[in-house]
């Protein structure tokens, strides 16, 4: 009985630290099944983002800080989408007036939905890091890994080798949540397998409503390739980097140089007055 009320606990903190993504997949779908008038669907969809951003930081949602870690996260997706439809992986083929170079605004808030679920995870299970290896390897492995995205298209593909570099690198790290005051683990490697499993989920949903369309789903819509789990698993180590370093500077603003998310394994980042 216990177990069920735990796994319902986490399931509803799951379900409510994924609010954005949850508000842009359903704007997707609505505007697939429900045109809206006056302006192209992609705009509608930026109008909706922007708007939701703006209730999340206004109500307290989401505060001012984790708003800046989501927007640097929406430019290093954007950015992304830039370069990726310029090579043919995937393309927009709606109309749009907020559409640059064939990629539309919408798409980075996409990203910034993933750092907007970690912000929202992070806050409300007390998670903490354990063991969280050191800055000059974090940093580099994480850099490389952002910028496989763009050199495989000219170079070899290392993705199969970062991933490899990072069940090393992570081997004995883990993340430390709480649910109902009961404190649990989990190998950090395997909380990132699963955000890019449900990503890849996710990333189905959305090319369904016509979020973006890969070359194999020009005809008619078919699954991503399972593939695409790696490439999420790897963008979400990034990402979690980046909300790592966010929580610790709020709570140890002069320690920046010795970066290591993890500090107290008595206190939760949750706990400690500045959060």
């Amino acid at each position: 009985m216990r177990l069920i009320k735990q796994l319902t606990s986490f399931g509803v903190e799951q379900a409510l630290s994924c609010l954005f993504p949850v508000i842009i997949f359903a704007s997707l779908a609505i505007t697939q099944v429900l045109p809206l008038p006056f302006l192209p669907r992609y705009d509608w969809l930026l109008i909706i983002c922007l708007l939701m951003q703006w209730v999340m930081v206004r109500s307290g949602l989401e505060t001012v800080d984790e708003l800046k870690v989501i927007t640097l996260f929406h430019m290093i997706g954007l950015a992304l989408e830039l370069f990726k439809v310029h090579m043919g992986s995937w393309s927009y083929p709606g109309e749009g007036y907020t559409k640059i170079l064939g990629v539309p605004l919408y798409s980075g808030f996409m990203y910034a939905s993933v750092a907007s679920y970690l912000c929202q995870a992070w806050r409300r299970l007390r998670v903490q890091l354990i063991h969280w290896p050191s800055n000059w390897i974090v940093v580099p492995l994480s850099a490389a890994i952002y910028l496989n995205f763009f050199t495989h298209h000219y170079w070899l593909d290392v993705r199969w080798w970062l991933s490899f570099l990072v069940i090393i690198v992570f081997w004995n790290s883990r993340v430390k949540y709480e649910v109902n005051g009961s404190r649990y683990r989990m190998p950090i490697a395997l909380s990132f397998f699963l955000i890019g499993f449900f990503i890849w989920i996710a990333e189905n949903v959305a090319t369904f409503f016509g979020a973006w369309e890969y070359p194999n789903q020009t005809d008619a819509w078919s699954l991503v390739h399972l593939g695409k789990v790696s490439s999420w698993l790897l963008l979400v180590i990034v990402s979690f980097l980046i909300v790592a370093t966010l929580k610790q500077v709020k709570t140890n603003p002069h320690r920046l140089k010795k970066f290591r998310p993890y500090v107290n394994p008595d206190v939760s980042l949750s706990q400690r007055k500045d959060r």
